[in-house]
């Protein structure tokens, strides 16, 4: 019998944050900050699971202020390191339940992060405590992808991310479907040795999101396929979804 992985919530920050800025460097970083700084408009933004700062330091250099939220204190000092990090206020804690003061023109929750928190319940407080920072009007993002249980047989899945001269990486994968729970373990092999970089997520389809979204009080606005605001299809199999405060 397959037994539920348990949460950790600073876990995953701790395993991965010497070597995060490695595995995200081909994100399409460039279009997520260009829309979130056009949602944003003058700002201010805050970002739940701020991590190393791969979005929130380009913004704060456009001239926005930009706070953040991180449960891993291993990724801040990254953040914190960097040029311009010290500008950057972030708090360390449950980024469902920290409170940072002020009131926020836009809150993003990106790269699938929304699926660390552990419950369905610890989502919706997540919402709940997007919506609490936003002024009225103000905007929630999420980026995700959807959920795909037919690519696992048996509950199981292996796949390739990756494959370059200097780093292979690959990803195992069970699925938990009862609480809709998935484990997962990237393998990173390079000229160094091998790597492992374990990672749990509770995982929702974007209608339950939107649904968290409306008890907390917003409305959805938008929903994309992609950063460059490509329409959601039936194929699609990541969305950039922006809510908005209903006051």
């Amino acid at each position: 019998m397959s037994v539920a992985p348990a949460f950790d919530e600073s876990a995953d920050g701790r395993a991965i944050a010497d070597i995060y800025d490695v595995t995200v460097q081909d994100l399409p970083t460039g279009p997520a900050v260009d829309r979130l700084h056009e949602l944003a408009g003058d700002g201010p933004v805050l970002e739940f699971g701020i991590g190393t700062g791969r979005l929130a330091l380009p913004l704060a250099a456009r001239g926005l202020r930009v706070a953040g939220i991180d449960g891993s204190a291993e990724m801040v000092e990254v953040l914190r390191a960097k040029p311009g990090g010290d500008r950057v206020h972030v708090a360390v804690g449950d980024f469902a339940t920290t409170r940072v003061e002020g009131e926020y023109a836009l809150v993003a929750l990106t790269l699938n992060t929304v699926f660390a928190l552990p419950s369905q319940e610890a989502q919706v407080r997540c919402f709940r405590n997007a919506a609490a920072h936003l002024r009225p009007g103000g905007r929630f993002v999420v980026e995700a992808w959807v959920p795909d249980p037919g690519a696992f047989r048996d509950g199981a899945a292996l796949r390739l991310l990756s494959l370059g001269e200097d780093a292979v990486v690959a990803e195992a994968a069970r699925l938990f479907p009862a609480e809709q729970l998935m484990r997962t373990t990237k393998v990173r092999l390079t000229r160094d040795g091998v790597r492992l970089l374990p990672a749990n997520h509770r995982y929702a389809w974007p209608s339950e999101l939107d649904l968290m979204a409306r008890l907390a009080g917003m409305e959805r606005e938008h929903r994309w396929s992609d950063w460059l605001g490509t329409p959601f299809t039936d194929d699609s199999r990541e969305h950039v979804t922006v809510y908005r405060r209903s006051d």
